[in-house]
């Protein structure tokens, strides 16, 4: 976060910049300022995006399951079906800068299941990427296990670019039909970025746990813990009332942040908007639209 603090204050050296430079300084000091006075020690990462919760709102579900479900947990691999692929977007509270990406694909085999994400956050002036590529298997009816590796790059205008690579591993238990638990763990060792080192990923240690109430009704429930960063609760449902309509809804704890969306089944598509809610920071849009072939 230092370096964004960097980036915003940073004397431009071109002119023709200058006024764009400006604008993007007092957006980010409005955000700032804001972010502060709403958290004050209760915060979280800025870029942390509700696509980390929206799409992978169902890992813990046994019927819901896609492409998205392995982000939370990389073992919810094992229990993908049939391809299914999608993209997700946000404007993080309505600004530009804090706009972000996602990519993921599952894609199930003989051999166990395997998937390919990828992430994007920032702008021009400051910007992060993640790629990673999964791993889940079946161990018996009661376990599933999977592990994924990532290749982490952030980059900012005028002080260059710094990368990582580091995994995360998870386990899935069936403790019934309807219920399903789950541990994971990001960045266990502390890898750290660049050549220098001076900054380090967090580690980042959860556990989860879902209830599919019946085939339309899903309530699921993850605990967070981010290194140096209070512990969250992130917790929502997914809801089918009509054969091509769904509803999702939650609550982020740390950050106070509620978030709704809609979807509707076009034949192997489905395209849902979401939007998140901050009560001093505002509001959050995100498109997501989901492939998966039809059975």
């Amino acid at each position: 976060m230092f370096n964004l603090f960097l980036l915003c204050f940073a004397v431009p050296k071109i002119s023709y910049l200058t006024i764009q430079l400006t604008a993007v300084r007092l957006k980010f000091l409005l955000f700032f300022t804001a972010l502060t006075i709403c958290f004050d020690s209760n915060c979280q990462t800025v870029r942390t995006p509700v696509s980390a919760i929206y799409p992978s709102l169902h890992t813990y579900s046994s019927q819901f399951r896609d492409a998205f479900s392995f982000r939370t947990n990389s073992a919810a691999l094992a229990g993908v079906k049939q391809f299914s692929a999608g993209i997700y977007s946000e404007r993080r509270f309505m600004l530009q800068e804090l706009s972000s990406y996602s990519f993921a694909a599952a894609l199930p085999t003989s051999s166990g299941n395997f998937g390919l994400r990828g992430d994007y956050f920032g702008g021009q002036l400051y910007n992060e990427t993640t790629l990673g590529l999964g791993y889940g298997k079946k161990m018996g009816s009661k376990v599933d296990i999977g592990v994924q590796f990532h290749y982490f790059s952030m980059n900012a205008a005028g002080y260059g670019a710094a990368s990582a690579i580091t995994f995360d591993v998870g386990a899935v238990f069936h403790l019934t039909e309807a219920v399903q638990a789950g541990l994971h763990t990001y960045n266990p060792v502390g890898m750290k970025v660049g050549k220098t080192g001076e900054e380090k990923l967090p580690a980042i240690y959860a556990a989860g746990i879902g209830y599919d109430v019946s085939p339309q009704f899903f309530v699921g429930a993850e605990a967070q813990k981010t290194e140096d960063q209070p512990l969250t609760v992130n917790a929502g449902f997914h809801y089918a009332f009509a054969d091509k309509l769904i509803a999702r809804g939650g609550i982020s704890s740390a950050t106070s942040v509620y978030y709704l969306g809609f979807g509707v089944q076009l034949k192997s598509f489905r395209l849902d908007a979401t939007s998140s809610f901050h009560p001093y920071l505002g509001v959050t849009p995100g498109l997501l639209l989901m492939y998966s072939p039809q059975k």
